[in-house]
């Protein structure tokens, strides 16, 4: 019998930060085995394993790497502190308990696929790129991210990453002249005004542009200096990646000397409210006696990369307040994690008993 505490607790104690899975990926997949028809690591470093014979496929997309930062691994009142408990190994040993658990009539009527995919902390999103190109399109796909134990994510903003850079012959500090690194602040003062723009009249904060200057840096050698930043852009549906790179690249083109490039494309994407699955999740969360809730996230998730791909409902979920993510004091509640396993055990059997589902949203 899979024991879903000693599952979490061994996860979260093999460090895995992105590039460098595979001492979990191993540990995942032997646990795996004990009960999964198969389970494997393929060839993008990817846990995957697949049970079930039944007509609709479900998949589980969830994600084994985390951001740096290593955290003592401890229990302390109940909450399991260490890096990645909550972003996200909680939602995916909460979906691999809830499996364990899932009888053979379930089984009958189900197959389940389950990948604990690498790199979805990073821009190249590796594991889920491999994913929609390795594997068939599912009937109904759950990202595994933390959502709380009684909400569903269905939508993410898009993402852009912009990355400048300026060098500039030295020059004395007292000649009237703008050195690399003002040249750079320029230029990040004219994006925000761009931002600001976009944003006239839109109340939403999932509807509006969020620019975050998130590094800068300058240097000299002497001889020239040099100034570089990083931004973000968290995009809104009505912009995509593409006319977002057009629009900062012509906001920033009366600036000399100043170089750009670009990365993270993803487009945003929101699921309808009332598709099998939220009806499957809405019915097993009031069992679990909680009331659900419906989100969007101002992040994003390889739901963004697998979207434009399976054009098939889905929605996120997974226990755990996702404000911890990436924090020094990151923490799931086990009782929250206990919770969120009845709650995926439900909705998977019936998704695997009544095809037709409750109509509507209520």
């Amino acid at each position: 019998m899979l024991d879903p505490f000693a599952l979490l607790i061994g996860a979260v104690s093999r460090p895995s930060v992105s590039g460098q899975e595979r001492l979990v990926a191993e540990y995942l997949v032997a646990q795996l085995r004990r009960f999964a028809s198969e389970a494997f690591i393929d060839a993008a470093g990817n846990v995957v394993a697949r049970l079930g014979r039944g007509a609709r496929h479900v998949m589980v997309l969830g994600h084994i790497d985390t951001v740096p930062g290593e955290i003592p691994v401890r229990i302390e009142d109940n909450v399991l502190f260490g890096r990645g408990a909550v972003d996200a190994k909680g939602a995916l040993c909460a979906a691999i308990a809830a499996a364990a658990q899932l009888s053979p009539e379930v089984l009958d009527g189900l197959t389940l696929t389950i990948i604990g995919a690498v790199e979805e902390e990073a821009p190249s999103s590796k594991g889920a790129r491999y994913a929609v190109t390795a594997y068939p399109k599912p009937d109904l796909v759950i990202i595994g991210e933390p959502s709380g134990w009684d909400a569903m994510t269905i939508g993410y903003k898009g993402r852009l990453v912009i990355k400048l850079s300026c060098q500039r012959a030295n020059f004395h500090s007292a000649r009237d002249e703008a050195s690399a690194a003002e040249l750079l602040v320029e230029a990040w003062l004219s994006l925000r005004a761009w931002a600001l723009r976009c944003n006239e009249g839109i109340v939403g904060l999932f509807d509006r542009v969020q620019l975050s200057l998130q590094g800068i840096n300058s240097d000299s050698n002497g001889l020239s200096q040099r100034a570089d930043a990083v931004v973000g852009l968290r995009l809104p549906p009505k912009l995509s990646p593409q006319a977002a790179e057009k629009a900062a690249r012509d906001c920033l083109a009366p600036y000399p000397g100043l170089s750009l490039s670009f990365a993270g494309h993803e487009s945003a994407y929101r699921s309808p409210k009332d598709t099998p699955l939220t009806r499957a999740f809405r019915v097993a969360i009031r069992a679990a006696g909680g009331k659900p809730r419906l989100m969007v996230k101002t992040g994003t998730s390889d739901m963004n990369v697998v979207a434009p791909y399976w054009d098939v409902p889905m929605l996120a979920y997974g226990p755990g307040d996702a404000d911890f993510d990436h924090r020094p004091d990151e923490q799931l509640p086990l009782a929250e994690y206990q919770r969120a396993i009845d709650v995926l055990q439900l909705a998977l059997v019936r998704l695997a008993t009544d095809r037709a589902g409750a109509a509507g949203w209520d």
